[in-house]
């Protein structure tokens, strides 16, 4: 997908804070673009897509923010229905807003495809789903890949298998697959190594709250940045306690776009207020009135601003030297004066 250049593209997911309603996620949808949000995303599927109606031990989570629910029954709750993909594309269609989304299975991906859904992401627990990540890959739109819970091994498995099928635009996002995520346990370098290694655009799933580690994840060179998000916290929805509210989005932008325009170019260059500044810096002047003949010694001069004579590390060129004029003072010392 096309972005704004220079700066991380902000994707605010949705997830199941639209609480069972296509009419609130068209609402989110509107106040996510409204607030600064690059493109939208959702997650497409159903309970059956992603797991079983089971109650044994495994199918229990047993501890944070879901705890005493089956995974069933959260996926239940949480889920954007099949039947609201074509009506949320084409409310974004009218609405000017990018929007994109995470399937969970084929039937996923292909209602998905029927509503022209323009990328793909890969959730971090579906990295080592090599069959669903080729799928995506066939449509030979880009692709974003979170690689939280991935080892090495398995982020050059996914990464082959999305090229192998097709995929040529990739973005991988470094994730700390915890909700909320504890930003002291993110590992935001990996954002440069993940490009240079890969050959891709790189940046974060960020499930914590706050922008700091956002800025940090800019200055490292993110192309993408992604956070869920809800109107209001309180409203206790599936993913509330660790999205962002619309002042949050509207900060992250801001900052994110400012921590970027910082970075300038890599090397040293001077802008052209700093050209104009120099004039500023320290020179050598002569504070001592000099007859012709007469010998400079460091008691004539002084190294003072503004920058009208001789730069400081010259000094040594003339010291010692004789003058071939008379010389007034105080005025910039200049080499031509000495022979």
């Amino acid at each position: 997908m096309d972005f704004v250049k220079g700066r991380p593209a902000i994707v605010a997911e949705l997830s199941g804070n639209h609480e069972g309603s296509l009419e609130r996620c068209m609402r989110l949808m509107d106040l996510a673009h409204e607030n600064g949000a690059d493109a939208v995303k959702i997650q497409t599927y159903t309970e059956d897509s992603l797991t079983l109606d089971s109650d044994r031990p495994e199918f229990q989570i047993t501890g944070g923010l879901w705890k005493g629910q089956t995974l069933y029954e959260l996926y239940k709750k949480a889920k954007t229905p099949r039947e609201w993909v074509k009506p949320l594309f084409k409310h974004a269609m009218e609405h000017g807003i990018k929007l994109f989304s995470t399937p969970f299975s084929f039937e996923d991906l292909k209602a998905l495809e029927d509503a022209g859904c323009p990328c793909y992401k890969i959730a971090s627990f579906e990295l080592n789903y090599v069959q669903l990540i080729s799928e995506c890959a066939r449509t030979f739109k880009p692709m974003v890949i979170s690689t939280g819970l991935g080892t090495q091994e398995e982020i050059d498995r996914a990464v082959e298998a999305a090229r192998q099928a097709g995929c040529r635009d990739l973005t991988l996002l470094v994730c700390q697959s915890s909700y909320p995520a504890d930003p002291a346990k993110f590992s935001l370098r990996t954002i440069p190594y993940l490009k240079e290694r890969y050959g891709c655009k790189a940046g974060l799933s960020d499930h914590a709250l706050g922008d700091v580690q956002d800025i940090a994840a800019t200055a490292l060179g993110a192309d993408m940045i992604e956070k869920h998000f809800t109107d209001d916290r309180s409203r206790g929805s599936v993913d509330a306690a660790f999205s962002m509210e619309p002042s949050d989005l509207r900060k992250l932008a801001s900052d994110t776009a400012e921590a970027a325009a910082s970075l300038g170019v890599y090397g040293v260059r001077l802008t052209p207020e700093e050209q104009a500044s120099r004039g500023g810096r320290r020179s050598v002047y002569l504070v001592k009135k000099l007859k012709k003949g007469d010998v400079l010694t460091e008691d004539c001069v002084r190294i003072v601003r503004p920058a009208c004579g001789m730069k400081p590390y010259q000094l040594h060129d003339v010291l010692g030297r004789k003058a071939k004029m008379d010389l007034d003072a105080p005025i910039p010392l200049e080499r031509k004066f000495f022979c």
